[in-house]
Protein backbone atom coordinates (compact mmCIF):
# COMPACT_ATOMS: atom_id res chain seq x y z
CA UNK A 1 0.00 0.00 0.00
CA UNK A 2 1.06 3.57 -0.96
CA UNK A 3 1.58 6.40 1.50
CA UNK A 4 0.11 9.81 0.86
CA UNK A 5 3.06 11.18 1.32
CA UNK A 6 4.96 9.09 -1.32
CA UNK A 7 2.82 11.09 -3.91
CA UNK A 8 4.79 13.11 -6.56
CA UNK A 9 4.42 17.28 -5.60
CA UNK A 10 3.34 18.94 -9.01
CA UNK A 11 4.12 22.28 -7.97
CA UNK A 12 7.47 22.53 -9.97
CA UNK A 13 5.33 21.47 -13.16
CA UNK A 14 2.54 23.63 -12.39
CA UNK A 15 4.96 26.81 -12.50
CA UNK A 16 6.49 25.63 -15.60
CA UNK A 17 2.75 25.17 -17.37
CA UNK A 18 1.81 29.04 -16.15
CA UNK A 19 5.18 30.34 -17.11
CA UNK A 20 5.12 28.23 -20.51
CA UNK A 21 1.57 29.72 -21.03
CA UNK A 22 2.18 33.36 -20.40
CA UNK A 23 4.95 33.63 -22.35
CA UNK A 24 2.68 32.20 -25.49
CA UNK A 25 0.07 35.05 -24.04
CA UNK A 26 -2.87 32.75 -23.52
CA UNK A 27 -4.59 33.00 -20.69
CA UNK A 28 -6.44 30.02 -18.63
CA UNK A 29 -9.68 30.55 -20.15
CA UNK A 30 -7.88 30.13 -23.72
CA UNK A 31 -5.94 27.08 -22.92
CA UNK A 32 -9.20 25.43 -20.73
CA UNK A 33 -10.91 26.36 -24.31
CA UNK A 34 -8.77 24.39 -26.19
CA UNK A 35 -7.94 21.63 -23.92
CA UNK A 36 -11.18 21.29 -23.11
CA UNK A 37 -11.12 21.55 -19.15
CA UNK A 38 -12.15 24.45 -16.60
CA UNK A 39 -10.16 27.22 -16.34
CA UNK A 40 -9.88 26.67 -12.42
CA UNK A 41 -8.45 23.05 -13.05
CA UNK A 42 -5.74 24.90 -14.60
CA UNK A 43 -5.48 27.14 -11.77
CA UNK A 44 -4.99 24.77 -9.57
CA UNK A 45 -1.96 23.02 -11.05
CA UNK A 46 -0.30 25.92 -11.65
CA UNK A 47 -0.68 27.49 -8.35
CA UNK A 48 -1.16 24.60 -6.16
CA UNK A 49 1.03 21.73 -7.31
CA UNK A 50 -2.52 19.77 -7.92
CA UNK A 51 -2.23 16.36 -10.16
CA UNK A 52 -3.61 16.43 -13.42
CA UNK A 53 -4.72 14.25 -15.08
CA UNK A 54 -2.67 11.66 -18.04
CA UNK A 55 -4.50 13.23 -20.71
CA UNK A 56 -4.59 16.83 -19.25
CA UNK A 57 -1.05 16.51 -18.41
CA UNK A 58 -0.38 15.51 -22.18
CA UNK A 59 -2.35 17.91 -23.61
CA UNK A 60 -0.66 20.77 -21.77
CA UNK A 61 2.89 19.13 -22.68
CA UNK A 62 1.75 19.52 -26.15
CA UNK A 63 -0.29 22.66 -26.30
CA UNK A 64 2.55 24.52 -24.07
CA UNK A 65 5.97 22.21 -25.55
CA UNK A 66 7.05 21.39 -21.81
CA UNK A 67 8.77 19.11 -21.54
CA UNK A 68 8.30 16.29 -18.71
CA UNK A 69 11.36 14.90 -18.16
CA UNK A 70 13.24 17.15 -16.26
CA UNK A 71 10.15 17.15 -13.51
CA UNK A 72 10.12 13.04 -13.66
CA UNK A 73 13.79 12.09 -14.68
CA UNK A 74 15.55 14.80 -12.66
CA UNK A 75 18.72 12.88 -11.85
CA UNK A 76 19.77 12.14 -15.60
CA UNK A 77 21.18 14.68 -17.57
CA UNK A 78 18.76 15.59 -20.66
CA UNK A 79 19.55 16.69 -23.42
CA UNK A 80 15.88 18.75 -23.95
CA UNK A 81 15.07 20.55 -21.48
CA UNK A 82 11.73 22.79 -21.44
CA UNK A 83 13.71 25.75 -22.05
CA UNK A 84 15.50 23.97 -25.25
CA UNK A 85 12.57 22.98 -26.17
CA UNK A 86 10.99 26.34 -26.25
CA UNK A 87 13.92 27.99 -28.01
CA UNK A 88 13.60 25.51 -31.21
CA UNK A 89 10.07 26.40 -31.20
CA UNK A 90 11.07 29.55 -31.51
CA UNK A 91 13.76 29.24 -33.70
CA UNK A 92 11.15 27.31 -36.34
CA UNK A 93 9.58 30.68 -37.01
CA UNK A 94 12.65 32.43 -38.48
CA UNK A 95 14.06 32.03 -41.34
CA UNK A 96 17.47 30.95 -42.52
CA UNK A 97 18.78 34.59 -42.38
CA UNK A 98 17.89 35.08 -39.26
CA UNK A 99 19.10 31.65 -37.99
CA UNK A 100 22.55 32.65 -39.18
CA UNK A 101 22.66 35.91 -37.54
CA UNK A 102 21.63 33.81 -34.20
CA UNK A 103 24.19 31.27 -35.07
CA UNK A 104 27.02 34.36 -35.27
CA UNK A 105 25.44 35.61 -32.03
CA UNK A 106 25.91 32.25 -29.90
CA UNK A 107 29.49 31.87 -31.74
CA UNK A 108 30.44 35.20 -29.96
CA UNK A 109 28.97 34.16 -26.43
CA UNK A 110 30.73 30.40 -26.49
CA UNK A 111 33.98 32.15 -27.18
CA UNK A 112 33.87 35.02 -25.01
CA UNK A 113 32.97 32.89 -21.92
CA UNK A 114 35.96 30.28 -23.08
CA UNK A 115 38.26 33.29 -23.01
CA UNK A 116 36.71 34.48 -20.20
CA UNK A 117 36.94 31.62 -17.86
CA UNK A 118 40.55 30.71 -19.32
CA UNK A 119 41.89 34.10 -18.02
CA UNK A 120 40.61 33.17 -14.50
Amino acid sequence: MRKKEDKYNFSEFGLAIKQARMKQGLTREQVGSIIEIDPRYLTNIENKGQHPSIQVLYDLVSLLNVSVDEFFLPEIILEKTSKRRQLEHQLNELSDTYLIILEHTIQGIIYSKKNYLSND
